[in-house]
């Protein structure tokens, strides 16, 4: 007090005073306080935390304690082991912490021995987070994360190191290597394959240094020579003749030929020929040449004496043997005719072979000669159950100028294979035009067969190389592949053959035929204008080729599906014997002509045109007759009748140019023709029932059969005479 009262009203009460009134102040205010604990491991969970505790202390009551457990496992990344870390009191916190709560976390770095102690210090306490690393955890793990990285580093320095070291110096070794072991071995190769060349040459060769006077190359010719030879005075006297002399050596003339070398201008090459040896030679193959072209005349001369001589025998032995009424004679006179069929061909094949066959141009029918085709080769086709199909697509009166016996001989030996390699079904014959040009034609052979083998293809390059298929009849013709396409290629064409096995063959005949000039093939009067003819015929096939034929001679055709109520027809024609109930023709494929099975009932081969006209023809002629005897005569006389139908144009404008035209064509003796004209004249006089006219034709259809020239005139005037009287 004494104290105080002496320091009333003065600074230092003021201070005295403010400091009790603070401390009564803080000593009445709650005391609180926090404290951390150290981490901490539960066993049984495996986890780490730390106690956080908060003392609340108030004068006059009792402490209040709060603590928090606070785990720290999903704070610390996985990488970083939890016994690692660790609290303690931070020493170094100071007063102004709690001004710098907002400031920068400080990290601190000691080294305790083997351990690393990263520390951080946490705000707003005096505490600090302390790691401890140790220096092998470090090590291990710096070497873990840049080893993949360092390994590949130090591989791409060792590349680079060997590529530098090896690629650098390899153009020098290589240059130092090459010359020492590839180079001497391929040096050492081509300098024996010289010397086996030039060991090997037929002539002397020699190359000679004359600037050292040694001789580079030679072989045994030139070696044996050489002593004989002074290559001075050769050199001297081969360059006053162009290089070439000719030198005598133990009486053998020998050529010598020098060249200057262009690599070594003082180097000569010597080639050393024998003369003697070559004429020698050279007469060897003369000779030799000779002989083979005698040996070659001589086997054709042979084959054709040989030819000839076989020939007559062969046909008076099939004269003989056709003449013969024994049971076994048939089958002779066939086995007969086909050795005179050899014999033909043995010589034909000569001649083609010789080149002395000759081609024959004349002015024929297509349609015609297939007409003549068709006989030949029905009977083999009846005898095996086949079936013949003729599709010809050319114009009814299409004319060829070409070798009519070659082309007909090509079809024959072609269908006869056909036949003998095919032993059930059809074989098809078609003819076209070729659309790049009228005058080439294109025969297609069809067979349903088993196909032809490749050996008996081989037949078609050379006669008789190989065998032929063969049926229970005979063998297939070895030789028709052969002569079919030569004839062929004389024609201008070739052959060609197509086959399948299972499926059959095409026979491709492409040959070159000139078309009739315009003013050769007149426009005729078609026979059958104004006919309606009904086709009742099950195969749309065969139905086709009739209808063509009759629709070119100028028919209307209708079929049962086709034809109108009660419209009338002309002539009924069908396939089916059974639908041939009134008259009218039976079609059929293995009948030899015309056959008449019934009154106003003709059996007929559709394949043949000539049949089809002739078969046509006579069952109108018979219509007509039936006619004229169901009419009654009304009288008057036959011109008048004659006059007062509608044949009478028919009759002038074409019977005068037929009797012409039979005049020119037996001037030429083209029989074949002839007998389509006359036949053409029968029809006509039998229309118009003028029965002299038409025996005056028959008979002549006789004639031209016997090629009969005198008869055939006389007729012809006949038929003249009995025209212009008619008129």
């Amino acid at each position: 007090k004494d104290l105080t009262s002496g320091f009333k009203e003065s600074t230092v009460s003021d201070i005295v005073d403010s400091r009790r009134a603070e401390m009564l102040q803080q000593a009445n205010a709650l005391d609180e306080r926090e404290s951390f604990s150290n981490l901490r491991r539960l066993a049984w969970q495996n986890g780490h935390y730390f106690t956080l505790r908060t003392t609340f202390n108030q004068p006059g009551h009792l402490a209040t304690v709060v603590a928090f457990d606070l785990p720290i496992n999903d704070l610390i990344p996985p990488g970083m082991p939890l016994d690692s870390f660790r609290l303690e009191p931070d020493a170094t916190a100071t007063g102004n912490n709690e001004n710098e709560k907002e400031g920068t976390d400080s990290v601190s770095i000691h080294f305790n021995s083997t351990k690393i102690e990263i520390s951080s210090a946490l705000n707003s306490t005096d505490m600090r987070l302390v790691w401890q690393v140790p220096y092998g955890t470090l090590l291990l793990d710096t070497l873990q994360n840049i080893l993949l990285p360092l390994l590949l580093n130090i591989g791409l320095l060792a590349l680079a190191l060997f590529g530098y070291t090896t690629f650098r110096h390899f153009s020098s070794r290589s240059t130092e290597s090459v010359p020492s072991t590839a180079v001497n071995n391929e040096l050492r190769i081509l300098r024996a394959i010289n010397e086996e060349i030039v060991s090997l040459l037929p002539l002397g060769l020699l190359v000679h240094d004359q600037e050292s006077n040694r001789t580079v190359i030679s072989n045994k010719i030139a070696d044996h020579l050489l002593p004989h030879l002074n290559l001075q005075n050769i050199t001297t006297m081969a360059e006053q003749h162009q290089g070439i002399i000719q030198a005598t050596i133990n009486n053998e003339l020998y050529e010598i030929r020098m060249f200057r070398s262009q690599v070594a201008p003082r180097t000569q090459i010597f080639i050393i020929r024998d003369q003697d040896r070559e004429v020698l030679v050279n007469k060897k193959l003369k000779q030799a040449q000779r002989l083979y072209e005698k040996n070659q005349q001589g086997r054709m001369t042979f084959m054709k004496n040989i030819g000839d001589a076989l020939k007559e025998p062969a046909q008076s032995l099939a004269e003989s043997a056709a003449k013969l009424n024994a049971p076994e004679s048939k089958q002779l006179a066939n086995q007969a005719d086909v050795l005179v069929r050899l014999v033909d061909e043995i010589q034909l094949a000569n001649m083609l072979a010789d080149d002395s066959w000759k081609s024959e141009t004349v002015l024929f029918s297509v349609q015609d000669l297939i007409d003549e085709v068709v006989p030949s080769v029905l009977p083999a086709i009846k005898r095996k159950g086949l079936q013949l199909l003729i599709n010809n697509h050319l114009k009814a009166h299409d004319m060829r100028r070409g070798d009519r016996d070659a082309l007909q001989r090509i079809l024959l030996l072609l269908m006869q294979y056909a036949v003998t390699s095919t032993q059930l079904g059809k074989i098809t014959l078609e003819v076209d035009q070729d659309e790049s040009s009228e005058d080439r034609l294109t025969f297609r052979i069809l067979d349903t067969g088993e196909g032809v083998s490749i050996h008996e293809m081989d037949n078609l390059h050379f006669p008789f190389i190989n065998q032929t298929q063969n049926d229970r009849y005979g063998k297939a013709d070895p030789l028709a592949f052969w002569l079919s396409d030569q004839l062929a290629r004389k024609l201008g064409g070739h052959l060609n053959i197509k086959t399948r096995d299972g499926l059959g063959t095409r026979y491709s005949v492409h040959i070159k035929m000139l078309a009739a000039d315009p003013e050769v093939e007149e426009e005729e009067e078609r026979l059958l204008d104004d006919v309606c003819i009904m086709v009742d015929v099950t195969s749309a096939e065969i139905r086709n080729i009739v209808t063509r034929q009759l629709e070119n001679w100028g028919a209307t055709c209708i079929t049962p599906d086709e034809r109108l109520i009660s419209q009338d027809y002309d002539i009924f024609l069908t396939d089916n014997p059974s639908n041939l109930t009134a008259s009218g023709l039976l079609l059929s494929d293995d009948e030899s002509g015309v056959r008449e099975i019934g009154p106003g009932q003709l059996c007929v081969n559709f394949n043949m045109s000539n049949a089809m006209q002739e078969a046509v023809l006579q069952l109108i002629e018979v219509q007509l007759a039936q006619e004229e005897v169901t009419e009654s005569p009304l009288g008057g006389d036959e011109n008048a009748q004659l006059h007062a139908s509608g044949y009478y144009a028919l009759f002038v404008d074409t019977v005068p140019d037929d009797v012409k035209r039979l005049y020119t064509e037996a001037a030429t003796s083209d029989f074949a023709a002839l007998a389509q004209t006359a036949h053409r004249l029968k029809g006509v006089f039998a229309m118009l029932n003028l029965v002299p006219g038409k025996q005056l034709c028959e008979t002549l259809e006789h004639l031209i059969r016997e090629k009969d020239v005198p008869g055939i005139e006389k007729y012809i005037s006949d038929i003249d005479s009995y025209v212009k009287s008619l008129l």
